[in-house]
This record gives C-alpha cells, sequence and structure tokens, in this order.
C-alpha cells in the first residue's frame, strides 16, 4: 500500500501542534490548579502527560520539515531509466518547490504564482492518471503549442527541432537536442521504430507536454495526455548524490538541462 507522505506530514504537523497548543492555553494550568505543590517551579512543576511532551518535541521538528518540503526544496529519488541519460535509475535529485509558485501541501493549489514552466525545464509532476504518484520528465510543449513526434524527429509550432548525433553505444544512439533555451543529450533505441509515440497534439492553456530524454522507453504525455498547471510539483535543479554503489560518495551536480 502506498503512503501518502505529504498527508502523513500535515496530519502529524497538526495534531501535534494543537495538543501543544492545547496544552498551553488550558491543560497546563489546570494541572497547575489541582496539583498539591501549587504553582511551583523547577522541580516542584507537576510531570507533563507523555503526549503532550512527545508534541512539544516533535511539533517544531515537524513543522520546519512541512515548510521546507512544501515551500522550498524536496529531494525525490529517480525510480526508472525515461529519463537517461540526464538522470540515471536510483540519482537522488533536489526540486524546486517555489520556482513555479507557492502551493499548498496535498492540496497543490497555487496561493502565490512566482514563474511558469519554460521548455526545457526538467519537472516533477503528479501522473494525470491517478494524481498521486510522482512523474519526472522534460517540458517539450507550453500552452497553446502544437507539437508533433515522427520518425523519432521532435517538431514544435512546425518547427524541426536540431539535434546532432553524439555517439553511438548500442543498443542506443546518443544525440543533442537543441530546445532553443537548453540543449541536452537523448537516447534513441537503435532499430526500433519510433511509431509507437509517433502523433501531433495540440496543447492546451494551462497544460504542458512531457517527454523524457529516453525517448523510446519512456511513458509520457504522447501516451496518456499533457499535464495541467494544478499538478505540478517543482522543477528539478540538481543531483545530489548516485547510487551506483553502497561505497558512493554524495555529490552535487548540475547536468544536462537541469540548471
Amino acid at each position: 500500500m502506498d503512503i501518502d507522505f505529504p498527508l502523513v506530514l500535515v496530519v502529524l504537523t497538526l495534531v501535534s501542534g494543537l495538543i501543544w497548543l492545547a496544552d498551553i492555553l488550558f491543560l497546563r494550568k489546570r494541572r497547575l490548579a489541582e496539583s498539591p505543590v501549587g504553582h511551583g517551579d523547577g522541580e516542584d512543576l507537576p510531570k507533563e502527560p507523555y503526549l503532550v511532551d512527545l508534541s512539544r518535541s516533535f511539533f517544531p521538528v515537524l513543522a520546519v520539515v512541512l515548510i521546507l518540503r512544501s515551500f522550498l526544496v524536496e529531494p525525490f529519488q529517480i525510480p526508472s531509466g525515461s529519463m537517461l541519460p540526464t538522470l540515471e535509475v536510483g540519482d537522488f535529485i533536489l526540486v524546486n518547490k517555489y520556482a513555479y509558485g507557492l502551493r499548498l501541501p496535498v492540496a497543490g493549489t497555487k496561493i502565490l504564482s512566482i514563474g511558469e514552466p519554460e521548455r526545457g525545464d526538467v519537472m516533477v509532476f503528479r501522473y494525470p492518471e491517478d494524481g498521486k504518484t510522482n512523474y519526472i520528465k522534460r517540458v517539450i510543449g507550453l500552452p497553446g503549442d502544437t507539437v508533433r513526434y515522427s520518425n523519432k524527429q521532435l517538431f514544435i509550432n512546425g518547427e524541426k527541432v536540431e539535434s546532432e548525433f553524439v555517439v553511438r553505444l548500442p543498443p542506443v544512439e546518443v544525440r543533442r537536442e537543441d530546445l532553443g533555451t537548453v540543449e541536452h543529450d537523448t537516447f534513441l533505441t537503435m532499430g526500433r521504430s519510433g511509431a509507437a509515440g509517433e502523433g501531433e497534439w495540440k496543447i492546451p492553456e494551462g497544460e504542458y507536454f512531457m517527454m523524457g530524454d529516453n525517448r523510446d522507453n519512456s511513458n509520457d504525455s504522447r501516451y496518456w495526455g499533457t499535464v495541467p498547471d494544478e499538478l505540478i510539483v517543482g522543477k528539478a535543479f540538481a543531483i545530489w548524490m548516485h547510487w551506483k554503489s553502497l561505497t558512493s560518495l554524495p555529490s552535487f551536480k548540475r547536468v544536462g538541462g537541469i540548471e
């Protein structure tokens, strides 16, 4: 069973905060009034109930974590190879949560507009078909754009997106794609037809067309459609650790369109 960690964090923060607040406003006064030592201080004060003591200890920590991951930066781990060669399976990345505006935790409602996704951004969003699972892909089409993918060639608003051959590493060919705002490498599987992902799409207002850099091995907007603004989580901006082996040392790296 998948655990909705943001929801759990919000609930724990709220419950611990309410318990602590209730103790400050009501319960502590009642304890002092009922205590045989009255209004003494130091060791004379009556002992706090376990739940109150736990809430007082954990609420500040939970509140700080909630604020950081909801409005500033959140870590993610890459679960699949759909963004190869930019992001490897197991990479730990950092996601800027305010680049596209401040959003309420869990609900995802935007409360302050700061910026909008740009073509070439590597973006984390919630999968449109279930609204829960986090996906990471590259922004290819912006609202109002027309995107076409044919014979493994990308076209945006009728213009061919330039790409140059880099190297063949069977079973893939590496090509460097120029989206105008950013250059990045893509994987194309040699000998495999791109027909399954071909088509033309008109991007609605407030939605984005997403594609993986591993073009022949990515479940993306070519198959399930565009991503509405309300499902955006944030902008990936750095890799802070590669998980190639248990002996790997943490590193901090900006690569392939992750700025």
